[in-house]
């Protein structure tokens, strides 16, 4: 016991208090992420539309997350991480308030893409303040802690938002609202006037370098691709899984709120160590491909059947997958982005999750309709394939700076 708790010590270890803080503000917004995973629920059962209807809106939200994660990394390089971080909470906090009322099909529309924009917003600005406060040598524990604390909201929210929902699917809506406004409380008390306490800034020389331009960087938008791809599976655990759940294992709203739950306590509980365990001893190439790998077998492992243990065990793995996948991704782009253009490039990155949520549903539905579940786990575990192969041709190229880039920055130190 005394050794695995040494463990768990280096591994939280060394963190920045900023870090800490930007954790607990995940944590708190994070606590109330009810309505996503019950949206599809609550558009087919209360609402009465066809499983087509909700992949349409669920791609709104998608739409919405694209705009806001491209004006939230525009506006993190213009105005700064705080301002755009405050207002993505509050504002977006009050757009769930709105929500319940708006029923009809393009009203409910038009306010899941204002509310998606407005909540997405959030994602590069806050993962652009990880890398600002977190030490260098604690990067991508940095990004893990960021992810643990978001784990463990996911954890309780769908499982509070499960025992809501048998109540009235309108507690959620305002759960969601409340604990967004709660968190920009949290981050405006501690962030306010706070100057970047790191030295991964140099903002004498930021003035005389030229930002990269992550949209003429090709190694770097062919590895947001294959990120997108990996988003396009992994974000099927809100579009897709409840309604497995629901239709063909028959598990009840409060059930599919535990299951969603135990994929938040997974992470919470191994993120941090099992990165601190790796993340010096393998490449990191190698380290994303096992977890894009894992993510292939949570889906075909699927076919075996709807029992208990079945679901839990696909969970497990889709669990592990994104706690090998995703941080060591945001680490890649990082690296990649400089110092000088780290929102641009965070922009980009979350802009190809969003792409994923818009494509995904459609996806998702058509194979469901013409093939059925089935089918779509045999298409899930293909794509999988298909990225390995990319990342496996693409992240040593994404390791190196772009050359292109390194001349510019030369030049304009020259003048």
């Amino acid at each position: 016991m005394r050794h695995w708790w040494d463990i768990y010590k280096k591994a939280y270890g060394g963190l920045s208090t900023a870090s800490w803080m930007l954790a607990l503000i995940q944590l708190v917004n994070r606590s109330g992420s009810m309505v996503l995973p019950f949206l599809a629920i609550y558009m087919t059962t209360q609402l009465g539309y066809s499983v087509q209807q909700v992949g349409a809106i669920m791609s709104t939200y998608g739409i919405g997350s694209l705009a806001g994660s491209y004006l939230g990394g525009w506006l993190t390089d213009k105005i700064g991480a705080f301002k755009v971080q405050f207002n993505s909470l509050f504002l977006g906090g009050l757009s769930f308030f709105l929500l319940p009322f708006l029923t009809g099909y393009v009203a409910l529309l038009a306010g899941i893409l204002l509310s998606s924009t407005l909540i997405e917003m959030l994602r590069p600005a806050n993962t652009t303040s990880v890398s600002l406060y977190a030490r260098p040598e604690n990067i991508t524990r940095a990004f893990s802690l960021n992810r643990m604390a978001i784990n463990l909201g996911v954890s309780v929210g769908p499982a509070i938002g499960g025992l809501l929902a048998g109540i009235s699917y309108t507690w959620i809506f305002i759960a969601d609202g409340v604990t967004c406004i709660a968190a920009a409380g949290v981050f405006f008390w501690y962030f306010h006037n706070r100057p970047v306490q790191q030295a991964t800034v140099d903002h004498a020389a930021a003035s005389t370098v030229l930002p990269r331009k992550p949209l003429k960087d090709k190694v770097y938008i062919l590895f947001s691709i294959l990120c997108g791809l990996y988003g396009m599976l992994f974000l099927q655990i809100f579009q897709v899984l409840p309604l497995y759940y629901r239709q063909e294992a028959g598990l009840s709203e409060p059930g599919i709120g535990l299951i969603l739950g135990f994929n938040g306590l997974i992470v919470f509980a191994i993120e941090m160590v099992l990165v601190y365990a790796i993340e010096n001893r393998f490449a990191l190439q190698r380290i994303i491909v096992v977890g894009v790998l894992l993510c292939g077998l949570s889906f075909l492992i699927l076919l075996l059947g709807q029992s208990i243990t079945v679901l839990y065990t696909g969970m497990l793995l889709l669990s592990l997958s994104e706690i090998l996948a995703m941080p060591f991704m945001v680490t890649l782009v990082v690296q990649r982005a400089g110092a000088h253009a780290r929102g641009s490039y965070l922009g980009v990155y979350t802009m190809s999750w969003s792409l994923a949520f818009i494509v995904s549903p459609g996806i998702s539905t058509y194979f469901i309709s013409h093939y059925g579940f089935d089918g779509l786990w045999w298409f899930n575990g293909v794509i999988s394939g298909v990225i390995m192969l990319g990342i496996v041709a693409i992240t040593g190229k994404m390791q190196g700076q772009p050359r292109v880039h390194a001349e510019e920055e030369a030049l304009a130190t020259n003048l």
